[in-house]
């Protein structure tokens, strides 16, 4: 069981129901596949660096989560086949980004902060 994090575009024309049926959509399927959910963040709707099929915003999804390593191709295949996703990114994690999320997740210190003048 490895570590991953999954950073998902959606459309930007779903509703926020639609929006969180698709997140349901992929933490179920992970959860069918043998994997389980560490941390979920919707980030909801961001602007684009660059326009995705002539859309210039979409929504923002953070999954993180444990799953065997041969789930990665059937989760790649499901996020390219799925029309309201415009962009993926599966990141392995190692120990120490692992480490480095639960920090940041329960509010401890992690050194990058900025300084906060008063």
């Amino acid at each position: 069981m490895n570590n991953y994090e999954l950073m998902v575009i959606f459309t930007p024309v779903l509703s926020e129901d639609d929006f969180k049926a698709e997140q349901k959509k992929y933490t179920d399927f992970l959860k069918e596949n043998g994997g389980e959910v560490v941390h979920t963040n919707p980030w909801g709707l961001k602007s684009l660096a660059y326009p995705i099929q002539k859309k210039t915003t979409g929504l923002y999804w953070v999954l993180e989560f444990i799953a065997p390593s041969d789930f990665n191709e059937k989760l790649k295949i499901q996020l390219l086949r799925d029309d309201f996703v415009l962009r993926h990114l599966l990141t392995k994690l190692d120990k120490y980004a692992v480490e480095y999320n639960a920090k940041k997740r329960s509010g401890v210190a992690t050194g990058n902060e900025k300084a906060v003048e008063a």
